[in-house]
């Protein structure tokens, strides 16, 4: 059947949704010669880099399906998979959906003793592990058998699989996690509709958008993104190549080079990852589309990658190709489902300042004053309240913390934000993060850095730690430099100008500090709360 025709199909299927999508497609009758998955190990005896059809896909989810099947796992059963590769994380995921099952992905970066925590508390029915993370489990109380390695699961005959359960709007499909504030993630659950509510209203009721019809993903596969790109590249029959690795810029580069992708997918930190490199030198003009989700990207990285690539524009003369790309930008999180918000930059826009744009049409946000849940005027900085059919229903064995989150009917995300008056919103800063400086003055980590790279073009990322010492605030800006920037520089004054006056006020050192010294968590986020705590520590050591 016609690509058209199988969206308007799934389009018209009302029991579609997060956790069917694969055998709901077979039943629609989609092409199974065409695009599966793509990812860049082998699995199975299938090369890495080899796209796996759609035939093949559902072949080694059915003997994957089996393989659980034939060990007792049920409907509403929670299994835990802790591994390397997205191959074996999403063949995985679509076995347990197939049994109706929800799985539960752990980050493969999560170390070994919060993750055997984080799977005690979970207390799932069981767990599926490869060689590398059952040896770094071993020894611990995970709270639940480990089913098996994830290499034999594939084994097993695909004739042998159940058929397909049937999936209630409500059913949980999937458990992710949160970064982690400190150490320990969230685990929050999706639904079937939940998870589901984007690719529906903006996915495929909508022409199939430019730049999406062969994506690169370098998301972290274990992540509540992760499960929504997969499932609307295969409704919208595009091809997707899913890598195992996000961590280094040259990664996605040489995979790009490889791959010849027209769009490619990515978190904040995989633009900061591509900004240590020189773009002009690698062959990246098959890119049409930069799209970023979770925290929103800063302005100097964006700048760079719509100077590259190319795209598609009308003209009087008909459609041609010019140089320079598309970014997408927003603001979305684990709890939220789905980015609430968009923007596109190209090389001709200039709306920066951490602004993320107008929300899409399913999100109805509110800035809201902390004290009287009343909402803030234009201009002025508030948490953002946000009712949404994205938004994940519920903590995983934590119902107290997950209503904590909520306020007269919204859900409080965590982010600080003021509106314009022409409707865009900018991201200020984590409200964990902000910092009150009294006299009505507050300090936002996220803004000073996006100022201070906006100012410093030889810094490629910034990092403001503020904390409060013998009651007064006190900030150090660590500096990640540019390659053939010169470290030894005072930078300072720079760093200083680019600051709010009451911010520059707390302004104690400026430090140009090797990447290893930034903490960051499994996806790459800093973590600003382990940040602070160690200052604090090196501060009352040093007094």
């Amino acid at each position: 059947m016609a690509t058209k025709n199988i969206r308007a199909a799934l389009v018209g299927d009302t029991e579609l949704g997060a956790g069917n999508v694969l055998p709901k497609l077979i039943e629609h009758g989609a092409d199974l010669d065409g695009p599966g998955l793509t990812f860049d190990v082998a699995v199975d005896g299938r090369p890495a880099w080899q796209d796996l059809t759609l035939g093949g896909l559902h072949e080694r989810v059915l003997a994957r399906a089996a393989w659980l099947h034939r060990r007792g796992v049920k409907p509403r059963d929670l299994v835990a998979i802790y591994v390397t590769s997205s191959a074996d994380l999403f063949l995985s995921h679509l076995a347990l959906s197939w049994l109706g099952a929800t799985p539960a992905f752990l980050n493969p970066h999560v170390p070994a003793d919060i993750a055997a925590e984080y799977l005690r508390r979970l207390r799932a029915t069981g767990v599926l592990t490869d060689t590398v993370h059952r040896q770094l489990l071993a020894g611990h109380d995970l709270g639940a058998p480990i089913l098996g390695d994830v290499a034999e699961t594939g084994l097993a005959d695909p004739a042998a699989a159940p058929r397909p359960y049937r999936h209630h709007p409500a059913d949980p499909i999937a458990v992710t996690h949160s970064s982690g504030t400190t150490r320990m993630p969230t685990a929050v659950v999706h639904s079937h509709s939940s998870l589901f509510a984007a690719t529906r209203r903006i996915r495929l009721s909508v022409p199939v958008a430019q730049g999406t019809q062969r994506v690169l993903s370098a998301l972290p596969a274990p992540h509540a993104a992760g499960i929504g790109a997969m499932n609307q590249a295969l409704c919208n029959r595009a091809e997707l190549l899913w890598l195992s690795r996000q961590d280094q810029g040259e990664v996605v580069l040489d995979a790009i080079e490889r791959w010849r992708p027209t769009g490619v997918f990515g978190f904040a930190v995989t633009w900061s990852e591509l900004a240590r490199f020189d773009l002009s030198r690698y062959r990246l003009d098959s890119v049409s589309l930069w799209f970023n989700t979770g925290d929103c990207a800063h302005e100097p990285h964006i700048r760079r990658l719509v100077q590259v690539g190319s795209r598609e524009v009308v003209t009087r003369g008909g459609v041609t190709r010019v140089p320079g790309s598309s970014f997408i930008d927003g603001l979305g999180s684990t709890e939220m489902g789905h980015s609430a918000f968009y923007l596109t930059h190209r090389s001709d826009t200039d709306r920066y300042g951490r602004c993320v744009g107008r929300p899409h049409v399913f999100a109805d946000v509110a800035l809201l004053d902390p004290d009287t849940g009343a909402e803030v005027p234009v201009g002025q900085v508030g948490h953002l309240g946000l009712k949404s059919p994205t938004i994940a229903v519920g903590y995983w064995n934590n119902h107290a913390e997950w209503y904590r989150q909520w306020a007269s009917g919204r859900y409080l995300t965590g982010d600080l934000m003021y509106r314009d008056a022409d409707g865009f919103y900018y991201h200020v800063d984590r409200a964990v993060d902000a910092v009150d400086l009294g006299d009505g003055q507050r300090l936002y980590t996220a803004m000073s850095e996006e100022r201070i790279l906006a100012r410093c073009p030889q810094v490629r990322d910034a990092t403001v730690v503020a904390v409060t010492t013998a009651g007064h605030v006190v900030t150090d800006v660590l500096l990640q430099l540019h390659a053939g920037a010169d470290a030894a520089v005072d930078r300072t004054e720079q760093v200083r100008d680019a600051l709010p006056e009451p911010v520059a006020a707390t302004l104690r050192k400026v430090l140009v500090v090797a990447d290893e010294e930034i903490i960051l968590g499994p996806t790459g986020k800093v973590r600003k709360f382990l940040m602070r705590q160690r200052h604090l520590a090196e501060m009352g050591a040093a007094s």
